[in-house]
């Protein structure tokens, strides 16, 4: 850990420090310091003045980061020797964390909190063999969608199989009038193509996560899907850019169907005027022989390596994870609790809102776990619009995708051939 470590400092002395970065240090007298991001982090001082600790454990600061800066802070962190004893980790960050070497692996005196989780969660931070961090909240996508529009298009609810599912939409493009359209698909974001891939049961990577699958037959289906979607009028070719905001145009009706995830819930119930309430539902994502599959999202929590015998860092992690304090921080943010036994004290597990994400998250597919992910995606989601945009076939477009994540995997490919990959 210590050669990547003076590695990495080398990597990054020549980057901007934040003014943040003053004084952060790993404790503060006996504070026991945690790092959080956005809205956990506004709303986490609440939730630890609540907690109950044992006599003699050292108090809980909670040290907020914006989400813009908290990748690079935390390898700066880590290059510094100034990571907290705690921290907020997106899961999409979990293998690169463990690849460097600045996360701890979940002690077995800990599993029991993985227990009651949802498995593709719990997968997603499995890496080499070990779980290097705990869920604390999660998310996952799936179809929003107003049920008067549907209803008067003669449908009581979304079908769960593709073909069905494109006519509904058809039947309510048809009701919407001129300019309308059935269904919302931003092309600048690589989500919903990733939701349409993994319902197709695309394995995306392939030979030990070193190179792209993305020609393989079930994401060629699935790009030929989404592309379907624009051909035949059903979608807009617009980016969210290109939008004042998704609850205006969902209230008018421009669509009638979008994907998204549970933070959207809040959005919708503050933001659409109150005629609306009834009027809009969840439910699971379709699939090519029925329901589909989406990628398991939200953070979690990992005690850092320089702490990982620190026994109060894990009890606080612990506290943090216990069902109470699960269902009193969805009630501060509004995120779905990753502990199960939290769901059904909270009574989420039977709203029928809520609930979708629930059945969702039973059929979610855990991620390919190389750090080069999100800008593998990033490229899937560049070339896919040029597809929609008539730039290329969908073999076409296949066999770009496929040249571009190789071309980023080409580091990894050297370190499995090495056996330094996790």
């Amino acid at each position: 850990m210590e050669l990547t470590r003076r590695r990495m400092t080398g990597a990054l002395a020549a980057l901007p420090l934040f003014a943040a970065l003053g004084g952060c240090g790993v404790r503060r007298g006996d504070a026991l310091t945690i790092w959080a991001m956005g809205n956990e982090a506004a709303a986490l001082p609440r939730l630890v003045e609540t907690m109950r600790r044992a006599p003699g454990a050292p108090r809980v600061r909670v040290q907020p980061l914006p989400w813009s800066a908290a990748h690079q802070k935390l390898l700066t962190g880590f290059a510094g020797g100034s990571l907290p004893a705690i921290g907020q980790v997106g899961n999409s960050w979990i293998a690169e964390m463990a690849t460097i070497g600045a996360i701890a692996p979940v002690p077995a005196s800990m599993q029991g909190l993985l227990a009651d989780q949802f498995a593709a969660v719990v997968d997603t931070n499995r890496i080499g063999g070990e779980v290097w961090a705990v869920p604390w909240y999660v998310d996952t996508r799936l179809q929003f969608y107003r049920t008067d529009r549907l209803a008067r298009a003669g449908h009581d609810t979304p079908p769960l199989e593709w073909a069905a599912w494109k006519r509904m939409l058809h039947d309510v493009k048809r009701l919407a009038g001129d300019g309308n359209y059935a269904l919302w698909l931003p092309l600048n974001e690589f989500e919903q193509l990733l939701t349409i891939a993994q319902s197709a049961g695309a394995r995306l990577l392939r030979d030990a996560d070193g190179r792209g699958a993305f020609s393989d037959p079930e994401f060629k289906a699935a790009l030929a899907f989404y592309k379907s979607l624009f051909d035949e009028g059903l979608a807009p070719r617009v980016s969210a850019t290109q939008i004042a905001n998704l609850w205006n145009e969902f209230a008018r009706g421009w669509f009638s169907v979008f994907i998204s995830g549970p933070w959207t819930i809040g959005d919708l119930g503050e933001r659409l005027p109150p005629g609306f309430r009834g009027k809009w539902a969840t439910a699971p994502n379709p699939g090519p022989d029925g329901i589909g599959s989406a990628a398991p999202g939200g953070s979690s929590l990992v005690v850092f390596a320089d702490h990982r015998a620190n026994d109060h860092a894990w009890d606080c992690l612990a506290q943090l994870l216990a069902p109470a304090a699960q269902i009193e921080f969805h009630a501060l943010t509004g995120d779905l609790p990753a502990r199960r036994a939290a769901w059904q004290q909270a009574g989420l597990a039977s709203d029928p809102v809520v609930a979708p994400f629930a059945t969702q998250l039973e059929r979610a597919r855990a991620l390919p776990k190389v750090p080069e992910w999100e800008r593998i995606v990033t490229a899937m989601q560049l070339v896919a619009e040029r597809m929609v945009r008539g730039e290329y076939s969908v073999d076409e477009a296949a066999a770009q995708i496929d040249a571009r994540a190789d071309r980023l995997l080409e580091k990894r490919r050297w370190m499995l051939e090495k056996g330094r990959a996790l």
